[in-house]
């Protein structure tokens, strides 16, 4: 018996596509919010229905427009509280600004930690997420955070697609060794690592290889795809290397800038995203990419946590 009141599912405008699927998993209704942007750019947010007593959960990943949805976020939070909602669990599939997790130059901010601080404020008691680009970030919110994988979801796509075919599991970077092994393992397959120089911010240069895809279905692994440098930079390699095939593998789809032209013309033949972050128009029009839910997951997620269950199942 859940011991927070009624369970409620609520959602901002960032995706209320993937809010509606994880009802129609718990066999539950959205609860209505309504948000409006005055002409300044203030966002106004009012919930649509009394949530006195009721263990909420809010979908929003903070994706483009960043700013915009992390701050619509933290207002819904705060109206939820104030309109004493029993306990409050922010359900961010995609959490912005990630990657700034350390300072790595001079007198230069830790972005995610401000937006952990901001989030928060708010007044919420609990935060959902999953993949989390840094896993340290978790340690920046004083309240328990459940840093849920996608991996099951997507090693079934995998398997799926590549068939019969000799797999190897290429991270495109050093920092992805953990995370592209714990993917062989479960597939039974072997491990690559690209030898990456990045010059700048969103510009990589895929240079080295080390490990064997001769003859072999390589699949490209990341926590996202932003401006799809570094992956399609990855599959030259791997094809100069005599990999039998390329296919890409992310859960967050943030494809920014020329992402969809680059992978248009890249090696590959399949990209494999989720939904934490909803496509573009154009990026639907994409024909490599294939996007696999994460409704069912999440919705699991949310019951565990209202019904006072373990989370740690989930976790693999």
């Amino acid at each position: 018996m859940a011991l927070h009141g009624d369970l409620r599912i609520l959602s901002g405008t960032a995706n209320p596509k993937l809010a509606e699927a994880i009802c129609d998993h718990l066999g539950c209704k959205l609860t209505p919010t309504l948000s409006e942007t005055f002409s300044d750019g203030e966002i106004r947010i009012e919930i649509g229905a009394n949530v006195r007593g009721a263990d909420v959960f809010v979908v929003q990943p903070t994706c483009s427009p960043v700013n915009f949805n992390l701050m619509q976020l933290g207002l819904i939070l705060d109206a939820l509280k104030r309109a004493s909602a029993s306990r409050v669990t922010a359900i961010v599939p995609y959490y912005g600004y990630a990657r700034q997790d350390r300072k790595v130059v001079p007198r230069a901010p830790i972005s995610a930690k401000l937006v952990a601080d901001f989030l928060s404020s708010t007044g919420m008691d609990r935060l959902l997420t999953m993949d989390l680009h840094a896993g340290q970030i978790q340690g920046f919110f004083d309240l328990p955070v459940d840093n849920l994988y996608a991996a099951p979801i997507l090693l079934k796509n995998i398997q799926e697609l590549a068939g019969d075919n000799e797999l190897v599991v290429v991270s495109p970077d050093a920092g992805g060794v953990e995370r592209a092994r714990a993917y062989g393992k479960r597939l039974g397959a072997s491990l690559a690592i690209i030898d990456k120089r990045r010059d700048a911010p969103n510009q990589a240069q895929a240079m080295n290889l080390i490990g064997d895809v001769k003859g072999k279905v390589a699949v490209v692994l990341d926590d996202m795809i932003d401006t799809a440098g570094t992956i399609v930079a990855a599959a030259n390699v791997l094809i100069e290397n005599g990999a039998k095939k390329t296919m890409a593998c992310a859960t967050h789809p943030v494809l920014s800038g020329p992402a969809i032209e680059r992978l248009d013309n890249s090696a590959y033949d399949h990209v494999i995203v989720t939904d934490t972050i909803p496509l573009s128009p154009k990026a639907k029009e994409c024909k490599k990419i294939t996007v696999a839910s994460i409704a069912g997951l999440l919705a699991k997620a949310i019951h565990n946590i209202h019904t006072e269950s373990s989370v740690s199942v989930l976790f693999v």
